[in-house]
């Protein structure tokens, strides 16, 4: 009963609220009906990358040490370099199911391992600008809330490994908190925006949901495990988190 009441309210289209409504300004100027979905238009490219910028303006004001507000340059350039080479290898697909996810090359990792090397608010700020990405790079939409759930919500809980940066294995750890994120989070973008087709298999909408994201989102964490849970690849990205401490690292001697 519920999954039935929030579709039903977010797909129809007789929604009075404007922010919802497919008349609304936003829709017109920024997003054009394509058959079931809809497409980004030149102007909906450059308001996502505006937001984009804004997200990394936002970076490099807060990815520094708690009790610092400034950002570091160095801090900077690898959590650039952790979204780099998970857009690049997001283009990576051994699997690309109809409606959207893809088993890729480790996309996710390298999302997470920002947060692993700085914390929770380099985490999610780098993660969140990688949902813009993938929105700019590869958008599937069909409603505005979707959007967000899907994009911003999803591939922003990528940004919870932050919160295992200082845990005993936190890379394994905040890894796996930032799949569950996105897979909790585009289970419930699927029984909401997508459940009407878990009738076709013979599914409640929560199953088909879950069952959907976690073939995708899943293999690409359990694999993904395997190689990183690899005695000389563990140990050479703990050499990476060192040498992306390292101004950290010696400012704590200094103080010893």
């Amino acid at each position: 009963m519920f999954y039935v009441i929030i579709s039903d309210y977010f797909m129809s289209d007789e929604i009075n609220l404007p922010w919802l409504s497919r008349e609304d300004f936003f829709m017109e100027i920024f997003l054009q009906r394509a058959e079931d979905t809809y497409e980004i238009t030149g102007a909906g490219y450059g308001l996502f990358i505006a937001l984009l910028i804004v997200s990394l303006l936002v970076a490099c004001m807060f990815t520094g040490q708690d009790s610092k507000k400034h950002f570091s340059v160095k801090q900077l350039v690898f959590a650039a370099m952790g979204i780099t080479l998970a857009v690049v290898t997001s283009m990576i697909k051994f699997l690309e199911l109809p409606m959207g996810g893809s088993i890729t090359l480790f996309s996710m990792f390298f999302v997470t391992f920002v947060g692993y090397l700085y914390g929770p608010r380099a985490g999610l700020t780098s993660a969140i600008a990688y949902g813009f990405l993938q929105l700019i790079l590869g958008p599937y939409i069909i409603s505005i809330p979707q959007l967000i759930c899907d994009y911003i919500l999803a591939f922003g809980a990528l940004g919870l490994s932050g919160f295992f940066a200082n845990a005993k294995h936190g890379m394994i750890k905040g890894y796996i908190a930032g799949c569950l994120g996105r897979l909790f989070f585009a289970t419930l973008s699927g029984v909401i925006f997508f459940g009407q087709y878990a009738a076709d298999y013979g599914m409640s909408p929560f199953a088909y949901s879950l069952s959907y994201n976690g073939i995708y989102i899943g293999a690409e964490m359990i694999f993904t495990i395997v190689i990183i849970s690899v005695p000389a690849v563990h140990k050479a990205l703990n050499k990476v988190k060192v040498m992306a401490n390292e101004n950290e690292i010696r400012e704590r001697l200094s103080l010893v």
